[in-house]
């Protein structure tokens, strides 16, 4: 068997960030985003962010209808998270990179 059959290729991410302008709910939301990303996925993501005061049309595609909106595009299945993405916790869930928990940690 060769080395290529042995290992497992890592999982590629693409995460498309909605955003209108350059506000500050939008940078904070990519900021939280690239932080979370490169804790978690270092590597293995590549971050779009699509203006839609530049681009309209392509909030069709992806059924945006708040801002700012993460939609995770790969892997699948396709999954959308609103807000600034400051809650780092709701983030993960979301993302699939940690299963909720049914109890907090530290102080709210």
């Amino acid at each position: 068997m060769s080395a290529r059959g042995r290992k497992r290729r890592p999982e590629r991410w693409i995460l498309r960030l909605y955003v209108a302008g350059n506000t500050a709910r939008g940078s904070s939301a990519l900021r939280n985003l690239e932080e979370v990303c490169e804790e978690h996925l270092a590597g293995r993501y590549r971050i779009e962010v699509v203006d839609l005061l530049k681009q309209p049309q392509l909030a069709r595609g992806d059924q945006i209808v708040a801002l700012p909106t993460l939609v995770r595009r790969l892997p699948p299945p396709m999954k959308k998270i609103i807000g600034d993405l400051s809650n780092q916790e709701r983030l993960l869930v979301g993302l699939d990179l940690r299963r909720g928990e049914s109890r907090r940690q530290g102080s709210a």
